[in-house]
């Protein structure tokens, strides 16, 4: 029985992968019919991606060990990368904070909460499919490395989501081991109305990932894992 049920899920697993480079492959000949012809509509046009880049202005979250590199600006960096992967095969795709300012409006007590209430009122406004917000991580052993992507306790489509994201983030990372996806109390997870994932792309307080992390190429590298791993979850969980 339990070899069937492996068995089983292996082959699910394999039919979700070959749907989603089905859909991968629909949506880049739908992309580039573009240039050609008039396009109404698209699947993935009916999916709304919300990226949600971390800190900003003077919350400029944790820094890097070596070069000390604000978290924030590794953030956007990669939060417009993932937005334009996701946007030149259709989806619509809206950001939180598109420049390095916070989104707390002026200087004052306070500007944490006003600046995540903000962050919440997009999300909620936008209606999103999946919510998708990047951070950079701390720990006290500068051996810790590695992506981590962490979902709302009790959210079995976050869990799903967070999942396979972690799946697509132990891909970069080599030499590193293997996470597993962690649940969390956090924000930004609470206040959406949707599967949503903090993910922490990496360790500014590993040498050996900040040295990665501040590079386009890696950073790129990320961006395209978030977003293969978002089109798996919502091929094989609609």
């Amino acid at each position: 029985m339990l070899k069937l049920f492996w068995v089983n899920k292996k082959h699910i697993k394999i039919a979700c992968i070959a749907v989603c480079v089905c859909f991968i492959g629909v949506v880049i000949i739908s992309h580039v019919s573009k240039k050609n012809r008039q396009v109404n509509a698209t699947p993935q046009s009916r999916y709304t991606i919300v990226i949600d880049a971390g800190h900003g202005g003077i919350d400029g979250g944790v820094s890097g060990a070596t070069t000390g590199v604000k978290e924030s600006e590794i953030n956007l960096s990669i939060a417009k990368k993932l937005k334009e992967l996701f946007s030149s095969v259709g989806f619509n795709c809206v950001m939180t904070r598109i420049t390095s300012s916070g989104l707390y409006g002026y200087l004052a007590p306070g500007h944490k909460d006003r600046d995540m209430r903000a962050r919440a009122k997009i999300i909620n406004e936008s209606n999103p499919s999946i919510v998708i917000s990047i951070h950079q991580n701390n720990y006290s052993s500068p051996s810790r490395r590695g992506g981590q992507a962490f979902y709302k306790k009790g959210d079995k489509r976050g869990y799903l989501l967070a999942t396979t994201l972690q799946g697509a983030l132990n891909g970069v990372y080599t030499g590193v081991k293997d996470y597993a996806p962690l649940c969390g109390d956090y924000f930004i997870l609470n206040v959406s109305p949707c599967p949503a994932v903090i993910v922490e792309c990496g360790f500014l307080s590993s040498p050996q990932d900040e040295a990665l992390l501040i590079t386009e190429e890696f950073q790129l590298s990320l961006a395209t894992a978030i977003f293969n791993g978002s089109l798996e979850f919502l091929v094989c969980n609609e």
